[in-house]
């Protein structure tokens, strides 16, 4: 991963978290954040392959969440967000819309990380992505909200054949 998209992933991943939070407590919390995270992580190296197109993203912006937030009806005036929505700017939607493909469908995540193992990006290991690809019975509970297919369909329809053009074009071209 490049250095240049940590504080893209980390507000995309935010977004996500609070888009579709997990039902349960502090683990829960935290295993739902991982999982919404590693498909952030995929969905952004595919997106932005080089370092000179993770450069341009950090100088040209994402364009922030307010589609996001008016498709999934979540408006960001929540008591936290009102002193705090600076992070919002940093949401790409292309990202949140490939990372909603990855999460409703191990299959297309199993894909998504073997193509990152061949373009170099960050570790494309199964291993690395572990709660991505195969997430274990504690992270399905976790993460119901943030992996129910009916729920991230109308994010993940954003931009899917654009994934889904990128992962057979292979490491070489960019969407």
């Amino acid at each position: 991963m490049h250095a240049d998209l940590t504080s893209l992933i980390a507000a995309t991943a935010q977004w996500m978290s609070r888009a579709f939070p997990s039902g349960g407590g502090v683990m829960d919390s935290a295993l739902s954040h991982a999982q919404a995270h590693q498909a952030v992580t995929v969905a952004a190296s595919l997106r932005y392959p080089t370092p000179v197109d993770a450069a341009l993203v950090a100088v040209a912006g994402t364009g922030g969440s307010a589609r996001l937030d008016w498709i999934t009806g979540s408006d960001g005036a929540g008591p936290d967000d009102a002193e705090d929505s600076a992070w919002r700017t940093w949401v790409d939607e292309v990202v949140a819309s490939w990372a909603a493909c990855l999460l409703a469908s191990p299959e297309l995540a199993s894909t998504a990380v073997a193509a990152l193992g061949d373009g170099g990006h960050v570790d494309g290991t199964p291993s690395g992505f572990r709660r991505l690809v195969t997430p274990g019975e504690h992270d399905r509970r976790a993460g119901a909200l943030l992996r129910h297919p009916d729920l991230l369909e109308p994010v993940a329809e954003l931009h899917r054949p654009a994934l889904l053009s990128r992962l057979c074009a292979g490491p070489a071209m960019t969407a």
